[in-house]
């Protein structure tokens, strides 16, 4: 029996994402009733920490924050919840095969110490690159909380915000304002070789230009990414912190956040459909077949799940769904997960901190290029790309006494693979992580208790994301900014009226810092003003 207008739900959230934790959130505190639908048993999207072994819990997919915005951290107390955050330092170890390593810590100073072993031009130009990074990341973090303008008809708003990003840009001074305009098209390979000659430290910072993208680092655009990351963080390893716990603490206290501010979440939910009622978005249809009648309904799905497959297209025109169709998501991750009896030995390891940050397997340009070139012709890389974390080293309570886990993000693994299944060639695919990893830390092999390979299959069907895609689409030069998910449809807004999106699909899409659902809770908050005074 459809439900009266009387009793229908203020507005329903479809995922329990970060982003979608985030836009309750606002919503809440802003008066408002957000009721958040999750599929699977547990809040967090990509943020969660599950048991993939007796005893051993992980951060099951991202292992480190994006990081969330400190103004979203502060906006739901996450402290006062208790949430505590790890930072370990250095940030990052790079070991390399012939037996020497990097170490980036968070005071440059310390960094360059250690880059002089490399280079003595490289010790002296990172400082100046760290400098140039936070003065173009501030700029463009300013850019990632304004509201995409309307092209053709701007607001006051749009105009205001596009008027201080443009005193911000110039105050950069013509030398970065000029670089900034060429970083942004260029190659991170190009990007990185500015300033440093050593392909170890190369290898490192342009692999953040590369990460959960369909880029090797000399593919033309993805200078641009590595800007946008550092957007969200400025130094150039990028984020290393965790909260105690794994990350599924964090989604825990933005949902008790969203919750105490007045939202409601029901775990287990799954949507299978929106439903629209003269042009407009009137609820949602769950899997059990239970149809949840609605004022308004957000998304934090990715666009192509939201449009093609939870909307009847006979409400999309013709000209929208053929856009959203080749909106590009063509994931290329993987995750293992390891149970160790032990903490691995890494010879290269120059001190015992080492392996409490990343560990960055790419010592070179081209090693990374060359993993990228596998995944291009529908194979995962041979000699992968990895990103790892072994999170017990400071939050032991993982694991049980005296074990470990290790948490490995593997480049490249395409989604539509040449020959054979991802079924079938899971395990070939934790075998070479194994086999590369042993490259570095020569007994590891023999510390495996229990390995999990998720796939970009599993990221699809057990997450959600389509093509697992992490970030919902590509983060390419003509899918950002006012073209995320499509060119005149940036503002968190869709073609059904009370229909709005809010997840990493959206502008600025870089991960877990909640800075998406944080902009679309401020634009659908004024069209839910705008609609009372109608």
């Amino acid at each position: 029996m459809e439900l009266s207008i009387s009793t229908a739900r203020d507005v329903v959230i479809i995922g329990g994402g970060l982003n979608g934790l985030v836009t309750a959130f606002y919503l809440a505190r802003a008066g408002r009733k957000p009721f958040v639908l999750e599929r699977r048993a547990v809040v967090g999207g990509l943020a969660t920490t599950e048991e993939f072994h007796p005893g051993f819990r992980v951060s099951a997919l991202a292992h480190v924050t994006g990081p969330l915005s400190a103004r979203i951290a502060r906006d739901m107390e996450l402290d006062r919840r208790g949430l505590k955050m790890l930072q370990p330092d250095p940030r990052l170890f790079a070991p390399a095969p012939d037996g020497r390593a990097l170490l980036l810590y968070e005071d440059a100073a310390h960094t360059a110490q250690g880059i002089s072993k490399l280079s003595k031009k490289d010790a002296k130009n990172y400082p100046e690159f760290c400098a140039v990074l936070r003065r173009l990341g501030a700029l463009l973090e300013n850019v990632s909380c304004l509201t995409p303008p309307d092209i053709d008809n701007p607001t006051p708003a749009d105009l205001w915000g596009m008027l201080q990003a443009g005193r911000k840009f110039r105050g950069l001074g013509k030398k970065e304002m000029f670089r900034l305009l060429r970083w942004m098209p260029m190659a991170a390979a190009d990007l990185v070789a500015e300033f440093f000659e050593s392909e170890l430290l190369r290898a490192v910072v342009a692999a953040r230009g590369s990460f959960g993208t369909f880029f090797g680092p000399w593919s033309a655009g993805s200078g641009a990414v590595l800007l946008l990351r550092a957007a969200a963080d400025l130094h150039p390893a990028g984020s290393a912190g965790f909260p105690r716990g794994g990350l599924g603490a964090l989604s825990g206290a933005m949902a008790q956040a969203a919750v105490e501010a007045g939202a409601e979440i029901r775990c287990g939910a799954e949507v299978t459909q929106i439903l629209v009622k003269d042009g407009a978005a009137s609820g949602v249809v769950l899997a059990g077949g239970e149809e949840i009648a609605a004022r308004s309904v957000i998304s934090g799905a990715d666009p192509r799940r939201t449009f093609l497959r939870l909307t009847d297209p006979v409400h999309l025109t013709p000209d929208f769904l053929g856009k959203v169709q080749n909106i590009r998501c063509p994931g290329t991750v993987a995750k293992v997960n390891l149970a160790l009896a032990g903490l691995p030995n890494f010879p290269s390891a120059p001190e015992q901190g080492a392996l409490a940050g990343r560990i960055h397997i790419g010592p070179e340009i081209d090693y990374l290029e060359r993993a990228f070139d596998d995944a291009k012709y529908g194979e995962f890389s041979r000699a992968p790309y990895l990103d790892v974390m072994i999170p017990t080293v400071l939050d032991p309570a993982l694991a049980p006494e005296g074990k470990h886990v290790m948490s490995i993000h593997v480049q490249f693994a395409p989604f539509a693979l040449k020959d054979g299944t991802w079924k079938e060639r899971s395990s070939a695919l934790g075998d070479a992580v194994v086999n590369t990893l042993a490259a570095y830390a020569p007994k590891l092999p023999e510390l495996i208790l229990h390995r999990q390979v998720i796939t970009p299959r599993d990221l699809e069907e057990k997450y959600g994301l389509t093509g697992g895609h992490i970030f919902h689409g590509e983060l390419a030069l003509d899918q950002l900014f006012t073209m995320r998910p499509l060119l005149g449809w940036a503002r968190y807004r869709t073609p059904i009226r009370n229909l709005f999106l809010c997840g990493s699909g959206t502008h600025p899409g870089t991960g877990l810092t909640g800075q998406s659902g944080a902009n679309a809770a401020r634009e659908i908050l004024k069209d839910l003003r705008a609609r009372r005074k109608e």
